[in-house]
């Protein structure tokens, strides 16, 4: 462990290279007003730890050259069937996700454990003084699995693929706004430039592991995915097999320490219980998806073993603020302070949750301020906002969501929290593909109830959460939210560069959400793998990737 010299010393050497923004945050930290772990993160993402030499404050360094280790062993993973075809382009499913991170890599890799950025095809990286422009550097002498060498046009055209409104990119609910086709320029070979829509302090994590469709790939790639799984990453193609499974073996070439295993073996399963009898039958040493409600038989079993990080998904539930039913605030609110969040982190996850506050600033996120008032349960406050709004004898509703893990148990608890103070709810619950429909309104059930419940996976910065579900142009506002004050607020957390400028707005944001109230968050759940007891060094995120480079198998 460091002593305070040389952590001073640390500093030190990383205000030499520091500008405004980083010298800013070692200010923040020194004043008592950043933590040690919030300078570190922070620091990732505007690059500090890497323009200070690596060494600030024990920042995690890029990957060294290396040897490989267990020769011959190969990592058995059981996983749900890929939606549809395997594109980066297009994916948005667990098992596709899983499958790109084999053979592909980002520019910057979020870590899951530690939830900090680290560089991966990029080295470093920093804004301008407006955040406007980020300039970033590349790793040099990397090679794609056909042997073309990496420069910075695979990068710009990775980028102006997925920015393309026309190509059908999932990337583009993230980068609208934010990046548009062009916006990525060359510098020089190893050099990248990205012009912004606007001034953003996170915008890494729109390049990096978070953005789960930016895996780098050729300039001249042209389709075909399934073909090649063509990236630069620590395993390289070996087959692909729809509904049925995949291979992948060691990348004899890899930039960085050569994955472990000799090759890691997919097999597709329809369901999580059939996952979880593949790994009960040893037909698997991994199991990709894994949840409480679906695993409960193996979560106190000695002989496997689940691992969990935490994360900002969630559960939204909305209420329409332009439907009659939810158009006064008061109704909003009582609803909210109905449910017993903590019985539902308890009941619902076994403790494998955090509490949510009605508002996308999760716990894991820095910019989130603690101190704004959790909002607890309070069923005679809630009795009488309602009677306040002339609904003191209730109303009837229907509430309609997914079937989709906890969520059908979810709403039978809103259900009955709601029966306490007088709101009756019928529940519609329907497959995933009828409650999004073609997800615009008028044609989706997600964004047409009045009261509904809905999925949100992790993030790495609230940008999404803030912008897609509440943003009065927002393409998500199944609320039908529409506050100026509110998207004024979102715009300058999203300009916002140092961390104590977003806290500080954060807080503004987090406290206005409570008051209006246009949706309830009530947890956000742990990302959570299950696996044999003998298997260790498998990294995850919370988005559900999986990186099996480190993983080894012991008797």
């Amino acid at each position: 462990m460091k002593n305070p010299a040389h952590r001073f010393l640390a500093l030190d050497a990383a205000r030499l290279t520091a500008d405004a923004y980083g010298n800013h945050a070692i200010d923040e930290f020194l004043a008592g007003r950043l933590t040690r772990r919030e300078l570190l993160r922070h620091a990732s993402v505007i690059g500090l730890a890497l323009a200070g030499g690596g060494a600030l404050l024990n920042a995690p360094r890029a990957r060294a050259q290396g040897t490989p280790g267990a020769s011959g062993q190969t990592i058995r993973v059981a996983h749900l069937t890929p939606a549809g075809a395997v594109d980066p382009l297009t994916v948005t499913d667990a098992a596709s996700l899983a499958l790109l991170n084999q053979t592909g890599e980002f520019l910057i890799d979020d870590d899951g454990e530690k939830l900090m950025l680290k560089p991966a095809l990029a080295v470093s990286w920093k804004p301008n003084d407006k955040g406007d422009v980020w300039t970033f550097a590349l790793r040099p002498n990397v090679k794609f699995h056909d042997g073309q060498l990496f420069t910075a046009k695979d990068v710009v055209a990775t980028f102006d693929r997925l920015a393309d409104p026309a190509s059908g990119s999932a990337a583009l609910s993230v980068l609208k706004g934010v990046l548009s086709k062009g916006g990525a320029k060359v510098v020089d070979d190893h050099t990248v430039a990205f012009h912004l829509d606007a001034p953003n302090g996170n915008f890494p994590y729109y390049v990096s592991s978070d953005n789960y469709n930016a895996v780098i790939l050729p300039a001249n790639y042209a389709g075909g995915y399934e073909k090649t799984f063509i990236g630069t990453g620590p395993f390289r193609f070996e087959k692909y097999q729809p509904k049925v499974g995949a291979s992948f073996v060691r990348n004899p070439d890899y930039w960085g320490e050569k994955a472990l295993p000799q090759r890691v073996q997919f097999s597709f399963y329809a369901d999580e219980q059939a996952q979880l009898l593949a790994l009960q039958g040893h037909q698997a040493d991994v199991m990709g998806t894994f949840t409480v409600q679906g695993g409960a038989g193996i979560l106190n079993n000695p002989d496997y073993k689940a691992v969990g990080v935490k994360s900002s998904a969630h559960r939204q539930i909305h209420m329409r603020n332009d439907n009659p039913l939810f158009k006064d605030k008061r109704v909003r609110q009582a609803l909210a302070l109905s449910l017993d969040r903590d019985v539902l982190v308890r009941g619902l996850f076994k403790g494998r949750a955090q509490l949510g506050n009605d508002s996308p600033f999760a716990p894991v996120f820095p910019s989130s301020d603690a101190g704004v008032p959790q909002r607890k349960i309070d069923i005679a406050k809630a009795k009488q906002l309602l009677a306040q709004a002339g609904v003191a004898n209730g109303f009837d509703v229907t509430l309609t969501t997914e079937k989709y893990m906890e969520i059908p148990d979810l709403a039978v608890v809103v259900q009955n929290a709601a029966k306490a103070i007088g709101v009756r709810i019928n529940l519609k619950v329907e497959s995933q593909s009828l409650y999004y429909g073609a997800g615009t309104p008028g044609k989706s059930d997600w964004l047409d109830s009045p009261l509904g419940i809905t999925d949100y996976g992790h993030r790495g910065v609230p940008n999404v959460f803030l912008n897609a579900p509440l943003t009065s142009t927002g393409t998500w506002n199944a609320a039908h939210f529409r506050n100026p004050q509110y998207d004024q607020l979102v715009a300058q957390f999203v300009a916002a560069i140092d961390l104590a400028s977003q806290k500080k707005i954060s807080a503004q944001i987090q406290t206005l959400l409570l008051d209006e109230t246009p949706i309830i968050i009530p947890f956000f759940y742990d990302q959570l793998i299950a696996m044999r007891k003998g298997v260790n060094g498998v990294r995850f995120t919370a988005l559900a990737q999986l990186y099996f480079d480190r993983a080894v198998l012991s008797a």
